[in-house]
Formats: structure tokens, sequence, C-alpha cells
């Protein structure tokens, strides 16, 4: 029988909104699912391990070309669903103030500090500390169409997955201008933390040259304006949060501006000239371990073999990337609670890498790491081209996973 202790809704945290379990708090996106992109490859190689997190993602699922995005709601039903109803499993609603021996520590980014206190007596080490951004939804029907148009880049999944505001070169320079002088939250907490690289505040990427946004999430490459038949000088991305349709995420556009800031500086964008906000961006705290210097090559403690870390805690950044570490501490404890050595993929895995840069990170310099294909040791015959390049290194790591899945699973 296993316990799973979740302290919400007794305790509740900054970003979370429901007593929901896998409830997204950042965005409703698992990233892509192409084989030629990291996260696309990482998920294909957690279903050749079984994954249940990815059923339920595929099951509550809504438009987004080549991404796997959710209906949250539907998302975190179906997984509470799925766990308070499995015989072997039971949900208690409490605070877990302690480690567990045997067991996993999967609390996520926000982990409460009670806990965080017990893992910093325990590992002699305090939890590395940076902040994430959530972005903006807002409501359909409060979006003008006419400025807007439908559009996946390059025409991926359906083709018009997207909304797209299109900005000349003069609404760009203006918005910049307005989003560089608006007003942020400000507190001692977020004093010296930085920010993870993969999810930087719209407004901080600004701060970092005139034409920052246009090479990061304001970038028109793969778009092209029907009004034109060309590529607009910048463009607002604008992602479907439900199956219905109701709500949409501002792609990239994680914030913190004040709210009345984010009505006054996003409703410059065309087309949302009178968006009415669902929820406003807002930020929150996200906690991991030193994992080089506190965590075996197997995520558990060094000094406790049965005793596991998973998800972001790790130093993983991603909810795919999360979901891989969990699902691989879970069978591993079960190995190990049967007597058997516990087993990782091997680094020509996207898994297996992304373990292999938690064990093998500077310790006095460790930071988050997401899926990527510079994790992966380069090929035998070296490839030029790029597409052919990931390609191959696709085919390797998905051959190196299902040997890898059928010594884990016999």
């Amino acid at each position: 029988m296993v316990t799973l202790a979740e302290m919400r809704p007794l305790v509740s945290t900054p970003a979370h909104q429901t007593d929901q379990l896998a409830e997204l708090v950042c965005s409703n996106s698992f990233k892509s699912v192409e084989t030629l992109n990291a996260h696309g490859l990482l998920k294909a190689e957690l279903r050749q391990l079984g994954s249940l997190l990815l059923r339920c993602a595929d099951e509550a699922r809504v438009p987004a070309g080549a991404a796997l995005a959710v209906d949250r709601a539907v998302f975190a039903r179906r997984v509470t669903e799925l766990v308070s109803s499995h015989p072997n499993v039971r949900v208690v609603r409490e605070e877990a103030t302690d480690l567990p021996s045997p067991g996993i520590v999967a609390t996520g980014p926000l982990t409460s500090e009670r806990l965080g206190a017990a893992l910093t007596r325990r590992l002699g080490t305090g939890s590395l500390a940076f902040y994430d951004a959530i972005a903006p939804i807002v409501a359909a029907d409060s979006l003008d169409r006419a400025r807007l148009f439908a559009a996946s880049r390059y025409g991926k999944g359906e083709g018009d997955d997207y909304l797209n505001a299109p900005l000349s070169a003069e609404e760009y320079g203006a918005f910049v201008s307005a989003l560089s002088g608006a007003d942020r939250y400000q507190g001692h907490d977020f004093d010296g933390v930085p920010y993870f690289e993969g999810c930087l505040p719209v407004e901080e990427l600004a701060a970092r040259g005139r034409d920052a946004l246009r090479f990061g999430p304001m970038k028109p490459v793969g778009l092209a304006d029907p009004a034109t038949g060309r590529a607009p000088h910048a463009v607002v991305q604008l992602r479907r949060e439900d199956r219905p349709g109701q709500m949409w995420n501002l792609v990239g556009f994680q914030t913190h501006l004040r709210t009345g800031e984010q009505r006054r500086v996003f409703r410059t964008i065309p087309g949302l000239e009178a968006a009415e906000f669902l929820r406003y961006g807002s930020i929150h705290r996200n906690s991991y371990l030193n994992s080089p210097a506190c965590l075996s090559p197997y995520l558990a403690l060094k000094d406790a073999a049965a005793t596991f870390v998973a998800g972001q805690l790790t130093g993983v950044e991603g909810y795919t990337e999360s979901l891989g570490t969990g699902l691989l501490a879970g069978l591993n404890l079960a190995r190990v609670l049967r007597g058997l050595e516990p087993l990782i993929p091997a680094p020509t895995t996207m898994l297996g890498a992304l373990l292999a840069y938690l064990r093998d990170a500077d310790p006095g310099d460790f930071q988050p790491m997401n899926a990527n294909f510079g994790l992966l040791p380069p090929l035998e015959r070296p490839e030029r081209d790029r597409a052919k390049r990931k390609a191959a290194l696709a085919d390797r790591a998905l051959a190196a996973m299902r040997e890898f899945a059928r010594e884990l699973l016999a």
C-alpha cells in the first residue's frame, strides 16, 4: 500500500488554486510531441516506460500545433480520479514535515517551508531557489478576431491552432517602450534571486535589448500574415487554454508586472485592446536541491538508498522532465523494496542524459536544466545536417530506451 500525502487544501501555496493532484500552474503545455524536438523525444521515451500521466494528458489534450497542451481542469481531475481510486494507493490530506523512508519526495517547486527545513537539516545544505513566472490568460470573446490571424508556426498541427497578433515595427517599438516603463511587483524575497533562463519574465527579457523579444517569444519566423502575405515585424501568439477555446494563454508572456500594468501594457497588443484577463501573470518561488552534492545517480539521498527525490526539486525544469524523474523514481523504489538494484537509462537517451547532468554538474554552480539535444553524447559518425543529426540522435535514444524498458520492467 502506498500512502500519498497531499497538503492541499489544508495548506495552500501562492500559485495553486485547487486541491486537485497534478494541478498545472505555470502553463498548460507539455511542449512538443515531435521526436526531432528534445521534449518530444523525452515524451516518446516515457511512453515506452508506460507513463500514466502522459496518457492523462492525451485524454485532456487541446489543439496546440505540435505541442501537447491540455485543459488543466480536465487533466488534474483525471489524475486525481485515477490515483484516488487505485486500490493500492491511500491519499491523505496532510502536510508532510519529514522525509519518508522508504519513499519519494516529489513536492514540486513549491515545497512547504517545514519540509524544506527538514531537507536542509538532513542534507546539510540549503535548497537553492529561483522564481518562476506565470503568463496571463484572456477571454476568447474579448479578443478582436479581425486583428488576429489563426496559424501554427510552419503550419504544424492543424495549421491554425494559435491566434497571432501581428505587430509592425512602430507597434513593436511602442509595446517595448510601454513594457520597459511598467511598474513591477517588488519585495525582499525577489532581491538577488536569479531567474531560470528558460522562463524569464517578458519584461526581464525586454530589458536585454530592443530586439530581444523579436528573437524570443515574439519571433515572427514561420508565420505569414494573411493581410500582407509576409511575416510581420513581430508577433504575439495565443494558445488555447481549454477545449472549448474560451481561454487563451499569451505564449511566453510570463510576468511580474502589477495587475493594472498588465491590463495597460498588454492591451496595446493589436487585437487585445479590450482583453478580459481571466488570470493575471504572477510570480512564485521555485525550490530545488543541489543534486550533484545531495543525490545519488538514481535520485536517492546519498545516505538513504530507499528515499528518492523526484520532479523539479531535483533540478530538472519542465513538466515532462519532472514527470520522467518521478516515473523512474517510482520504478526504482519498487526495485529497491524487492531487493533489486536500481537502474538508470543510458546517457544516449534524453532521460538518461538529464540524469547524467544532475550527477555530473558542478555542485558549486548548479542550475536547473531542461531537455535539450546538447545533453546527448555526440554520434559516432558526425552528421553536419542538423535535422539528420537530430533524427539519428532520436533513433539511437529510442532504441536504447526500448532496451532499458525491457530490462527495467522485466
